[in-house]
């Protein structure tokens, strides 16, 4: 069979001759996938090591300085169990109340306009950058045994409750903000064209979808209640068995050259600060798979 004529650009007929394969090389496009290779990994986990590990390691043997006899008696003493009990009740209230307000709180600085509102919004992170131990100052000043506006919380477990819903509400505003920013809008206004009243779009559409930021905002709260010293030093009066922190009992070890018992309430503080962020990060996995299968 013969080929078919054609016309060629000159005009005349001719054949189909198929073009030769193109045999230049191509260039590879380079896929950016953002990893820092070896160097960096090496470079992170020799930081990590130095700042949080080797410290975390010598707290843990320092510890065990009167062996695990020692460990044993030094956080099972009366005294240190009750500045624990005192440490971990006043976090989980102030917690719970963090959860309320500091959602309150975001819920109007994303909802609602009103003169000043940036203003606000730069306030709530101030007790970040504002040191603690200021806020105890003021905090006495203003609830004192001298408080001009005669509330007296000086010397009582109300006023640690003040003085850690002070330093920790930024932890659930700046959790709970970003979630209602991106929140839909439209599902809250389907279910009102459908009946629903305002509390149970609330309790039907939106706190669902607040509830893993609530949850990490209590969370974060309450591990830096556990630890915060300055905030509590001096309105808190340091009474033992009814206001002593476990930092202050902590600081009273190391004052009286007790360091291992010291060592051991720090250990036991932070076994419950890493309970509670591990509880975090496994509700907070297990809520991300949950939102990629319904996707």
């Amino acid at each position: 069979m013969s080929d078919a004529p054609t016309t060629t650009a000159a005009g005349g007929t001719g054949t189909t001759v198929p073009s030769p394969p193109d045999r230049r090389p191509r260039k590879k496009l380079v896929q950016v996938t953002g990893a820092v290779g070896p160097l960096g990994i090496g470079v992170a986990t020799l930081w990590l090591s130095i700042i949080v590990v080797l410290p975390l390691a010598a707290l843990t043997v320092a510890s065990f300085g009167d062996g695990v006899g020692g460990f044993v008696d030094a956080i099972t003493s009366p005294v240190a169990l009750a500045s624990l009990r005192v440490t971990v009740l006043v976090s989980i209230v102030v917690a719970v109340i963090n959860v309320v307000m500091g959602t309150l709180i975001a819920w109007v600085l994303v909802r609602d306009e009103f003169p000043g509102q940036r203003i606000v919004n730069a306030l709530i992170d101030l007790p970040f950058a504002l040191p603690t131990i200021v806020a105890s100052i003021v905090l006495l000043a203003l609830y004192g045994p001298e408080s001009p506006i005669h509330v007296y919380l000086n010397a009582t477990q109300p006023g640690l409750i003040v003085a850690l819903a002070f330093v920790t509400l930024p932890f659930v505003v700046r959790s709970v903000q970003p979630v209602l920013i991106e929140l839909d809008r439209e599902v809250e206004e389907a279910a009102a064209s459908l009946g629903a009243d305002n509390v149970t779009i609330f309790r039907r559409v939106v706190l669902p979808t607040l509830t893993p930021a609530i949850i990490s905002g209590a969370g974060l709260a309450f591990a830096r209640a556990i630890g915060e010293y300055g905030s509590v030093v001096l309105i808190g009066g340091n009474i033992p068995r009814e206001t002593q922190m476990a930092s202050q009992y902590i600081q009273q070890q190391i004052e009286i050259d007790r360091p291992a018992a010291a060592a051991a309430v720090s250990v036991a503080l932070l076994a419950i600060a890493f309970v509670t962020l591990f509880v975090l990060r496994l509700f907070a996995s297990r809520g991300q798979r949950r939102e990629e299968q319904a996707e």
